[in-house]
């Protein structure tokens, strides 16, 4: 439930986009009455099915297309029950429904190339997303988060420091909420914080009002098996600088060393980091979530919040589930669930943020990252490592090249083929006082549907031990 603003009374003076007229909502729902859209993927957090909805309700004559059949897709389709939706094609996709579009909605998961896009493309469609939706037509101000780690928790601290300043702010994007749904019980005084990932932010069409408040968290090679290269994902994540205004703003994490050099590519005022010394005590421990939390107070300076705002957001902040969350103490062993760890720089992260021998489970499928730094901290700073899923093997292979280039004993890891048997593997080796860490470094396509599947299960074997050990 997002909480109506009460007061301004922590709001400061406003840089001039707060007074910027955004999109006629309503002008914006009624381009698409009459017109023939495609929704291509539903997706697994919601987003299709949100724009299906939507675009269902402002009269537009829908399509949903999807790779998936009917069992896989039941609860979305049971999501989709109260709207008209023209046709549901599943179990795989007709070019006739990319042919005779006049919009498509793409999924984020879609490469660029895609030929049924293209399809699309050269019969005339105007290709969008679910987040390009909401961005044309919502009138809220907006604040958009982007990086290769540190997005989720960036936006979520955003949001708490503004709810703690009295305004009203829903947050969305990637995260895994759509706010199309939302979108007639948002005001044009309220904000909202958008994760913005370089899948989403690659299919914006260059019309699309942008956030008047851009974050860079950091930016490192990463989703190299979606984009063609390092310089199309850099540029992924710059078009939400490239695309805004000079009245708009922007924070850029300057202590990262990619993104400290994007500020010829900020239209807008720049807003500075503060000192990481000045940020309260946090719920979430590392050094990252230090970087996390200074990123957010200063996108809440630009959003007109004073100090005192920040510190109360900051302080209430609650962390985001499978995010070095604490699942539970058995026998002595402390698990954390650090799934939505998909990037070595999250893993290297994670290890550095517990001050206890960490028992390691990590892998999945490669997304075109650098495993050379994550290899290392893993010698550095862990106990012992499991490796499971399509990159298991390489993993292991890369810490024991590490392990014996270093004086101290080699590191004891191994490969498996699943997160099962790693997971059995560390809770044998480990002893009271360790930790046993979730935090694969990886995506989780090979083996689990998503990220969060991956942590739910994760759990299961947490509980299941611990079911044993209270008999």
């Amino acid at each position: 439930m997002q909480s109506r603003r009460a007061s301004s009374e922590a709001v400061l003076a406003p840089w001039p986009f707060l007074h910027k007229v955004r999109p006629n909502g309503l002008l914006t729902a009624m381009r698409y009455r009459g017109k023939r859209v495609t929704v291509m993927g539903l997706g697994h957090f919601g987003g299709g099915v949100a724009a299906a909805r939507w675009l269902a309700r402002q009269g537009a004559v829908v399509t949903v297309t999807d790779l998936a059949d009917e069992t896989i897709l039941a609860d979305a389709l049971a999501a989709l029950g109260d709207v008209p939706i023209a046709r549901t094609h599943l179990g795989g996709h007709r070019e006739d429904d990319f042919r005779d579009a006049e919009v498509v909605v793409v999924n984020p998961a879609v490469r660029p190339g895609n030929r049924l896009l293209e399809i699309a493309r050269k019969s005339g469609a105007r290709l969008s997303s679910e987040i390009e939706l909401f961005l044309e037509a919502t009138a809220a101000r907006t604040i958009g988060v982007t990086g290769s780690n540190g997005k989720s928790t960036t936006a979520a601290m955003t949001a708490a420091i503004l709810r703690a300043a009295g305004q009203n702010a829903w947050l969305g994007g990637n995260i895994g909420q759509s706010l199309l749904d939302q979108l007639d019980r948002i005001e044009s005084d309220d904000w909202a914080v958008l994760e913005l990932s370089s899948f989403q932010l690659w299919y914006l069409g260059p019309s699309v009002p942008m956030p008047q408040i851009a974050v860079i968290t950091n930016c490192t090679p990463n989703h190299l098996d979606w984009h063609t290269d390092y310089r199309q994902y850099q540029s992924a994540k710059q078009r939400l600088l490239v695309g805004q205004s000079d009245d708009d703003a922007a924070v850029l994490n300057t202590l990262d060393p990619e993104v400290r050099g994007w500020h010829a590519k900020v239209r807008g005022k720049l807003f500075s980091l503060p000192s990481l010394e000045d940020m309260p005590l946090l719920s979430v421990p590392g050094m990252h979530n230090r970087i996390n939390a200074a990123l957010a107070a200063a996108a809440a300076r630009a959003a007109g919040c004073d100090e005192a705002a920040i510190v109360r957001g900051l302080q209430s902040y609650e962390p985001l589930g499978q995010r070095l969350e604490p699942v539970a103490t058995v026998d002595g062993r402390t698990f954390y669930n650090d799934s939505a760890s998909t990037t070595p720089e999250s893993t290297i992260a994670a290890l550095q943020s517990l001050d206890r021998p960490v028992w390691l489970l990590a892998g999945g499928r490669d997304k075109g990252s650098d495993f050379g730094p994550m290899a290392l901290s893993i010698v550095e700073n862990a106990q012992g490592a499991a490796f499971f899923g399509m990159v298991a093997p390489r993993l292991r292979d890369m810490v024991v090249a590490q392990s014996l280039e270093l004086p101290s004993s080699a590191l004891p890891c191994l490969a498996t083929e699943t997160l099962d048997q790693a997971f059995s593997w560390c809770w044998q080796s480990s002893r009271p006082g360790d930790a046993i860490v979730l935090s694969p470094g990886c995506a989780s396509s090979d083996q689990f549907q998503n990220y969060r599947a991956r942590g739910e299960r994760f759990v299961e074997l947490v509980r299941a031990i611990d079911s044993v050990h209270q008999r």
